[in-house]
């Protein structure tokens, strides 16, 4: 047997809907006939409202009015017992949920994923787990909506708390993958040593249990009421709003982040001088060419031998040029792309640490979702890289250009010099310059664009389950192209201005090459010019504009990692540091600590309602103490202030 040998079992056997296989069933028809609550339920990052309608699409009613389709969402919700906690949100049903449904407690996101499921009115009902988030009163109020919602309809529940299947028609109890037992709940108790009387005593539950549970249930606020003691005539200790410690969001230049960064950089400062010699070296090659360039164009005067003689020579210093812009390049890219990568590596594990170390209340931001996240701190050290690297190395190369270049054509004519000077360097800069500030603009609104898409991306992707469960895949695809189509709108608007630019300044060179043979031809016919110093003049010239433009075609990685070195700062600048220094630790002691929570206000910065207001709490030393109560009473963040 394959299964004896560790080898894959070949799937065999049927399922079967009716008397149809379900291979034979269209596949989005038959999941647009299930409704599914799953044990962790997904919500999208939107409304309530809009999460709940995401249950009609495929249905008949997705192409309905909103009015019905408000009418829908309401019933549904008052069914799944969500209705009394979404008319105490001050905007309702229009409350957003976060990234996830972070905004909710558990047992709220349960109730909105149970109401997504039966808005649908679908055939076949399955709740893995539907309860599991829910008080002791919610579940029992929520059971009985469900089994209301099961009437005429197929229903399947997987359940571990045998309290939410007692009222099944049939019970099927599994193990190790086979049917051990099936029957209603009253028969399989009266098995002998049955496996699911045996979980059911296990779980103190049976059909007795009923009446102490309710009387458990109304007491349930008492006990609550009896723990919270109250303080009286004792310091007041306020938690501060975490929403008074935004992140500060700075608009530093470009060169003041450039600076700061490499100023932080210090361990590879060595690196920094050998990509300045490198450079250095590699930038003058140009203008050393274009004075070979003029030398052998000038050579041409002579004729015999000393025509022969002169060829051979500056031919043979364009080999020796060669030589040196190979090892130029070579070690100014290769000292670039180190630099490069220490810095990103240093600034990557920053900026990772220091988004572990953000509040709590800086992940329930919106522009703070996971896919946003993860994606910021891939990119925007790589943004350093593809500057501080090779890119940098690149611009140290044109600017040094620029200088040999200007020297030379002052050296050699410096009538033209001028002309080259305060005609074709401003016009290619100038041009340069506003190409850059366009494209400084058309990348700051990418990144709010590309930000917004990826999140919703990584959110989808996340909620693979509930997306195919739901058959949402035509409309998570329709509004990803929405938000790329939006895109490429707003980006044509602002690229046909950047590329009217870009092409000013490549057809720039044309004319400022004229008006320079122009000139230069009138400097050649007074004889304030010899044939090659208006060579080297000339071709020394365009050089220079040509750097110049280079130089400033770099604005889009300027422009990238500006915003990328301003994110990084900002998140190193916001990281969460202690306003008290304390270190002191607790003396060990036997039986635990006494716990006291006094005169606590506290709110979350991205919700209107307050969480506690005055909350007295004290727990003593040793003592087994509970908070229970409905869900989103506040719980769970009474922990989170315990663990800060």
């Amino acid at each position: 047997m394959p299964e004896e040998h560790g080898g894959a079992i070949k799937p065999s056997g049927a399922v079967l809907i009716g008397d149809r296989s379900l291979d034979e069933v269209d596949l989005k028809w038959w999941r647009s006939q299930i409704g599914l609550v799953q044990q962790e339920p997904f919500l999208f990052n939107g409304t309530i409202y809009t999460n709940v309608a995401n249950g009609l699409i495929g249905t008949q009613w997705e192409s309905s009015s909103e009015e019905q389709k408000r009418k829908l969402v309401t019933q549904a919700c008052k069914e799944a017992f969500a209705d009394e906690f979404i008319n105490k949100l001050p905007t309702g049903y229009e409350t957003p949920v976060g990234d996830g449904g972070t905004k909710l407690s558990g047992g709220q996101r349960q109730r909105i994923a149970i109401a997504r499921a039966i808005v649908r009115q679908p055939n076949i009902l399955i709740f893995d787990e539907a309860t599991s988030a829910i008080d002791v009163r919610g579940e029992k109020i929520v059971q009985a909506a469900l089994d209301r919602a099961a009437q005429s309809r197929t229903t399947i529940t997987i359940a571990h708390r045998l309290s939410t299947v007692q009222k099944a028609d049939r019970i099927v109890v599994l193990r190790q993958g086979r049917v051990v037992e099936s029957g209603t709940h009253e028969s399989l108790l009266a098995i002998p040593n049955g496996t699911y009387s045996s979980l059911v005593h296990a779980q103190n539950i049976s059909l007795g249990d009923e009446t102490k549970e309710t009387s458990m249930e109304r007491s349930s606020e008492d006990d609550m009421e009896t723990a919270i003691l109250p303080q009286k005539d004792k310091p007041e200790l306020t938690v501060e709003d975490v929403s008074s410690h935004p992140i500060e969001q700075h608009s530093r230049s470009f060169w003041k982040s450039f600076g700061r960064l490499l100023y932080e950089s210090k361990d590879s400062h060595y690196l920094m001088i050998l990509i300045f010699v490198f450079t250095a070296s590699a930038g003058a090659t140009g203008p050393v060419q274009a004075l070979l360039f003029a030398h052998v164009i000038d050579v041409s005067k002579y004729t015999g031998s000393k025509l022969r003689s002169e060829s051979e020579f500056w031919s043979g210093m364009f080999g020796v040029l060669a030589a040196g812009a190979g090892i130029s390049y070579f070690g100014s890219l290769s000292t670039s792309l180190r630099n490069g990568l220490i810095i990103r590596s240093k600034y990557q594990k920053e900026y990772f640490e220091s988004t572990l170390w953000q509040r709590m209340a800086f992940f329930d931001q919106e522009e703070h979702s996971q896919g946003a996240i993860v994606a910021r701190v891939a990119s925007d050290p790589q943004r350093l890289d593809e500057l501080l690297g090779a890119s940098m190395a690149s611009v140290y190369i044109a600017v040094f250009s620029i200088v040999g270049s200007v020297s030379i054509a002052f050296a050699f004519g410096w009538k033209l010099a001028v002309v080259a000077c305060c005609v074709v360097l401003p016009i290619s800069i100038v041009a340069s310059f506003f190409r850059f500030k366009y494209e400084l603009q058309f990348e700051r609104m990418n990144n709010e664009v590309f930000a917004e898409s990826s999140k919703f991306a990584s959110e989808s992707i996340a909620a693979f389950r509930t997306v195919s469960a739901f058959t949402l895949e035509e409309t998570i695809c329709t509004r990803f192209e929405t938000l790329c189509r939006n895109h490429v709108v707003a980006a044509f608007k602002k690229a046909r201005w950047a590329t009217f630019l870009v092409g000013l300044s490549d057809s720039a060179t044309i004319p400022c090459q004229a008006l320079l043979l122009y000139y230069g031809g009138r400097l050649l016919a007074n004889g304030e010019l010899t044939v090659l110093k208006f060579f080297v003049s000339f071709m020394v010239a365009l050089n220079a504009g040509e750097a110049a433009g280079q130089s400033l075609s770099y604005g889009p990685s300027a422009a990238q990692v500006t915003t990328a070195s301003n994110r990084i700062l900002d998140m190193r600048e916001s990281r969460f540091q202690d306003k008290i220094e304390a270190h002191e630790e607790i003396p060990e002691s036997d039986g635990g600590v006494k716990i006291e929570l006094r005169n606590i206000h506290f709110k979350y910065p991205t919700r209107d309602v307050p969480v506690f207001e005055g909350l007295n709490l004290t727990i003593e030393k040793g003592q087994f103490a509970a908070l229970v109560g409905a869900s989103g009473c506040g719980k769970t963040s009474i922990i989170s202030l315990l663990e800060r």
